[in-house]
């Protein structure tokens, strides 16, 4: 084995955080993978014996290059995002838990919280994300946004008072969050209107996320109030024999799909046994590139 394969495997062993860095700091699974191996181009082009901690290494090279992907997106942008994103979804198999693994999985970060983070300015999502995702140091994190420790310090900080502003502690137990899920898919199915408005939180927010290729930007749409999204999932009764209930990035989920290919996939927050937001992803273009290997 030659030193550059022999490389090539000690970055593989760093191959999982590096791709949970990049998901978190982009919220898209192909810029994520695009990032993880623009990182491992840098790292074949430097001197290997000179660095002292290679994961340290790898992780702060992920964050930069991610920091100058989130610029350039924004500099492209010619709106800002609008309240109707939705990040790609990681979709595994119910059954597929693994808690020890969990940490270096790219579903363990859920929508809600990816939702906030877009909101953010780069270089306060770098500094939160590496920081207090992975608990990078700050003196590590200065260099790549040029700041002093101290801003950036508070970069993290003014990121993590809105992150706790705008996600809610949310049920942590899978099989609760399926029997309200089941429930609000039941009732659905069943057409029962009341049964759809009791499963949901009174002030529940719905994002749904068409892209630009169903109906143009109108059909992606933000719905908030329970008796208004209960009568946007009445429609869901036509999908009920096509829907898996599934985890979407760590939390019960569903997909509709069809022939192998994902139609639409929702992800929930439930607080207190009732729905307090969904998120629907129904961008074609989007759903297309979803890796659904995993439901095999």
């Amino acid at each position: 084995m030659n030193e550059t394969e022999l490389l090539a495997d000690r970055f593989e062993e760093h191959r999982g955080r590096l791709k949970a860095v990049a998901y978190r700091m982009l919220g898209s699974t192909a810029e994520a993978e695009d990032a993880v191996q623009d990182t491992w181009v840098k790292l074949s082009r430097t001197d290997a014996d000179d660095i002292r901690n290679l994961g340290g290494w790898l992780t702060t090279v992920v964050g930069r290059v991610c920091l100058d992907l989130l610029r350039s997106r924004n500099l492209r942008r010619e709106e800002p995002i609008d309240d109707t994103f939705v990040p790609d979804p990681v979709i595994r198999p119910l059954s597929q838990i693994d808690p020890e693994q969990e940490v270096l999985q790219a579903d363990s970060v859920g929508l809600a919280l990816l939702v906030v983070l877009e909101t953010l300015e780069p270089a306060e999502r770098l500094a939160f994300v590496l920081h207090d995702m992975f608990a990078v140091p700050f003196d590590d994190i200065a260099p790549i946004v040029e700041r002093s420790s101290a801003a950036t310090r508070q970069l993290a900080s003014r990121a993590r008072r809105r992150v706790r502003g705008a996600t809610p502690s949310a049920q942590p137990d899978l099989g609760r969050q399926r029997q309200v899920v089941d429930a609000f898919m039941a009732a659905a199915h069943a057409g029962d209107f009341e049964a759809l408005v009791t499963v949901l939180d009174p002030d529940i927010v719905l994002r749904v996320d068409s892209g630009a290729l169903v109906g143009g930007a109108a059909a992606s749409k933000l719905v908030r109030g329970a008796k208004r999204v209960a009568e946007q999932a009445m429609t869901f009764r036509q999908f009920a024999p096509q829907v898996r209930t599934v985890l979407v990035n760590g939390t019960v989920g569903l997909v509709n799909v069809v022939e192998g290919q994902a139609l639409a996939v929702m992800a929930v927050t439930v607080v207190d046994g009732r729905i307090t937001e969904m998120y629907i992803l129904a961008d074609p273009d989007r759903l297309a590139r979803l890796d659904l290997s995993a439901l095999d």
